[in-house]
């Protein structure tokens, strides 16, 4: 009879420690996320697939430079600019009821958008497809967040997450290489539609629904003001990219940080913010958000490189091309699925600083792609950088929901997204022109002698240019003018990749910095 007390207080004991511990996800969640993977798959191969399209649109449509341009940039424009907009939206008005909005909008526009008549419709449909893109990456990330309370299954629904990205950016060239071979450029647009109505139909029954009870009005100014600050930041960047140093784009630049500016003020003396700034107080949000960023610009300013090495300086085919860059969209996606038991063993910096450091290790290999050998080489470094950066993402976007507060958990990885997205027209712009200026130099040391005047201006402006220009003269002259073309870019490449190699290392210097400030911070006030 004694003994009864003790065992009672041990079954009370077991089950507050069984209570105490985070729900383990079931099948349905499970499920609910191989329906969350698939808009965003589709989402990644939006943003690479139009490119193949464009000589048929060109063909069929036959729109200006200026409407080509749109047609190519509104959707990421718009997508970049209505994240942070979407994000907290979703935390107001429920989270699967926005992706399902989104979806629904995607699926019209994506079917509008392959029966176009016109470039002008064309042009309005792909801003559809933006705005509604921009529900598809804070509502599905947010919705992980509900749906997955275990950290360590968090952590590998994240990966999951991370790596349907990296599928869809993988697979959209090739997708879209064989449907434009058999079928009208617009095709390409109707891949996304199936795919937004089985989530439609699965959607409501396998995701759960969430939104902040205590959320306040959406406050409009805000929405304009961040708006015109994404906007504007991102157009100027890809001014300069595309154009090099303007007034013009140094003006729209400077209207874009005054906006900056405005919204940041506005946000800090509403009561319910479009943008939490407190999220920036957390050292784990910090670090994350700064690994991610600075990976995400210089991982796209190379990127621009290695495309155009591939096919310019290799003499790929677009198709060959995309099979050259399997290898490192497969790296991404078994870096971003390894990362979760990898967490399970090492500190969150420790993964983090080693996993930059294996990035900047792939950045360095590039360096190699001189000679030969020089394909392997770039393949090998894309693929060691990938398997660094994949990690960063993964584990990063998991500490950046996770120091939010549930209900804003979609302003959250809205931010994140946002400092992404941002981050890469920043490496595109930066490396850009810094590539154009060493090409030039470059170029012009060994242009060949006798070259008339304006076959020269071109080929020193771009290698595409250089290209045209040495097949319209043939011969040895145009056989010297594409070696040399070749050789400078490759030494731009090669002064890029150094350049991506000190931006990775000084991600890694201040993610140990902020991490480390943060852990000293909770270890001195637990043993006050």
């Amino acid at each position: 009879m004694a003994d009864r007390p003790a065992a009672a207080l041990a079954v009370a004991t077991a089950a507050s420690a069984s209570a105490a511990l985070p729900a383990r996800a079931t099948r349905r969640e499970w499920t609910g996320l191989a329906v969350i993977a698939l808009p965003c798959a589709v989402y990644a191969m939006d943003l690479t697939v139009l490119n193949l399209a464009m000589p048929a649109i060109s063909a069929e449509l036959k729109p200006s430079a200026a409407q080509l341009l749109w047609i190519i940039d509104i959707y990421g424009f718009l997508v970049a600019g209505f994240l942070i907009t979407m994000g907290t939206l979703g935390d107001r008005i429920g989270r699967r009821r926005l992706l399902l909005i989104g979806a629904a909008s995607f699926g019209v526009a994506s079917l509008l958008a392959a029966f176009a008549e016109s470039a002008e419709t064309l042009i309005a449909m792909r801003a559809l497809l933006g705005i509604a893109g921009a529900t598809v990456a804070p509502s599905t990330m947010s919705l992980i967040r509900n749906m997955f309370h275990d950290e360590h299954e968090r952590q590998f629904a994240i990966g999951v997450w991370i790596a349907s990205y990296s599928a869809g950016a993988a697979v959209g060239p090739l997708v879209g290489g064989v449907l434009l071979e058999f079928f009208p450029w617009g095709s390409v647009f109707l891949v996304a539609v199936p795919v937004m109505a089985l989530l439609l139909m699965l959607g409501p029954s396998l995701l759960p629904e969430y939104r902040d009870p205590d959320a306040g009005r959406v406050d409009l100014p805000s929405v304009a003001l961040s708006l015109g600050a994404v906007l504007t930041s991102v157009y100027a960047l890809k001014h300069l990219a595309e154009h090099g140093p303007s007034a013009w784009a140094l003006g729209i630049g400077g209207a874009g940080v005054a906006l900056g500016k405005a919204f940041v003020r506005r946000q800090g003396r509403l009561e319910y913010p479009l943008l939490d700034l407190q999220l920036f107080r957390s050292a784990a949000f910090g670090a994350a958000i700064t690994a991610y960023g600075l990976t995400s610009l210089a991982m796209m300013g190379v990127y621009i490189f290695i495309a155009q090495y591939l096919q310019l300086v290799r003499g790929l085919s677009p198709l060959e091309a995309g099979f050259a860059t399997l290898p490192w969209a497969l790296a991404f996606i078994v870096g971003s699925l390894v990362a979760p038991r990898l967490a399970r063993r090492l500190s969150r910096l420790t993964l983090l600083s080693w996993s930059l450091m294996i990035s900047a290790l792939g950045f360095v290999i590039l360096v190699g792609t001189p000679g030969p050998w020089g394909l392997a080489v770039m393949i090998t470094g894309a693929v060691v950088m990938s398997l660094g950066m994949a990690p960063v993402i993964a584990i990063g976007n998991e500490m950046m929901i996770t120091a939010a507060p549930p209900e804003r958990a979609g302003a959250a990885s809205a931010l994140a997204e946002t400092a992404a997205e941002f981050s890469g027209a920043l490496g595109i712009a930066v490396f850009g022109s810094l590539g154009t200026v060493i090409y030039a130099w470059a170029l012009g040391r060994s242009l060949p002698a006798n070259l008339p005047s304006e076959t020269a201006q071109v080929a020193l402006a771009t290698i595409g240019g250089a290209a045209a220009g040495a097949q319209a003269l043939g011969g040895p002259s145009g056989e010297a003018l594409l070696a040399a073309a070749r050789e400078a870019f490759t030494l731009s490449l090669q002064v890029a990749a150094v350049a991506g190699a000190v931006i990775v290392v000084l991600a890694c210097v201040l993610t140990v910095r902020i991490l480390g400030r943060g852990t000293a911070g909770a270890s001195s006030t637990q043993v006050n």
